[in-house]
């Protein structure tokens, strides 16, 4: 979508820019969702900026084209639902794009195997599906299957994309998002930040290390390798790598865990070394659980936009693509300031 002076493509991450928000309030404001409590003063605030912005130019903002998909249904396959809450954001997110135009979302759980996901996708066919999206639940290049990659209808990738870049594909912009998490603390004033990683074989940890560094050499901080940990995403590693940044000769004032789940046990670790969050320790999670509220403080951390993926992966069914040379297309993270970091003491 343009703006009204064509110039520039506007998305909504400028919506939530201008409005002082996530991307996923922005996607329930704008999508006329009535079902999440959203202020009178917040949802005026997110409308006048799609307006100003010409990100639309009613409310709710209608979406061009989603009226060639109007009454019909779109297969939405994925390797796990249970799990994590990744993939429900993203097929709400996708309800959400398109329920004004009676579309109907059909949901198929594969486990990533490969003989059902052809199953999964010849029943979705069968029951009329006019499109297909498939979704990862960890980011990552994938091999589709055979009976995936010459479908009669469009398909579009979400958090995940093949090597020949073949199909619409869509994922977070996860170094960007590590960038984002450890300068959060750098304006605080922290220079000595640890991080807990994920595990190393995975692209989110990779990609979120990556920004990790890239924010300590765009502030002229030196890499420590000391400072940084690896964990396995679960609480109880992230206590144990948070045990060992305590334990050495120049502990960090902060600390980056690139999933809640580690800052939990990181938490838990802090308070038993006898510290306390922020006055000590600030420290900073990703992914925006539903944990994040319930720890105290409650926890700043990185928003997975899965919700806006979901989203786009719909309207990009609606422009009906061809296989061909696909761009990926990646969705910046949110920060969710809240009362787990403050400014670094002076010495």
């Amino acid at each position: 979508m343009k703006s009204r002076t064509g110039t520039k493509r506007v998305t909504m991450m400028d919506v939530a820019k201008a409005a002082g928000c996530s991307q996923a309030t922005v996607s329930v404001v704008l999508n006329n969702v009535t079902d999440i409590k959203i202020s009178p003063e917040l949802r005026s605030r997110v409308l006048d900026a799609a307006r100003s912005l010409g990100y639309g130019l009613a409310s709710p903002i209608r979406r061009a084209g989603l009226e060639d998909l109007r009454g019909s249904c779109i297969g939405f396959v994925v390797d796990q639902l249970a799990t994590t809450p990744e993939a429900v954001n993203a097929i709400e997110g996708a309800r959400h794009a398109s329920w004004e135009n009676d579309v109907t979302i059909l949901v198929a759980q594969t486990q990533g195997r490969a003989e059902h996901e052809r199953k999964a996708v010849a029943r979705l066919l069968q029951a009329g599906a006019q499109g297909i999206v498939y979704m990862s639940v960890f980011t990552r290049r994938v091999s589709l299957d055979p009976a995936l990659q010459d479908l009669p209808v469009p398909l579009v990738l979400l958090n995940c994309y093949t090597g020949d870049d073949r199909f619409p594909s869509v994922v977070p912009d996860e170094v960007t998002g590590g960038c984002l998490a450890t300068a959060s603390l750098i304006k605080k004033g922290h220079r000595r930040i640890g991080t807990i990683v994920g595990e190393s074989f995975m692209e989110a940890a990779q990609d979120r290390l990556a920004g990790y560094r890239e924010a300590l050499a765009q502030a002229g901080i030196p890499y420590d390798g000391r400072l940084v940990v690896e964990g396995n995403w679960t609480p109880t590693s992230g206590f144990e790598a948070t045990r060992k940044l305590l334990a050495l000769a120049e502990p960090p004032t902060a600390i980056f865990c690139q999933n809640d789940k580690m800052a939990m046990g990181c938490f838990n670790a802090i308070g038993e070394a006898g510290l306390s969050i922020p006055a000590d320790l600030s420290v900073v999670g990703y992914d925006d659980d539903e944990l994040a509220r319930h720890l105290r403080p409650q926890l700043t951390t990185l928003e997975l936009p899965h919700r806006p993926m979901g989203a786009w992966a719909i309207e990009q069914l609606a422009k009906k693509p061809r296989p061909g040379r696909h761009r990926v297309h990646k969705v910046g993270c949110t920060l969710i300031e809240r009362a787990s970091t403050t400014r670094r003491k002076p010495e």
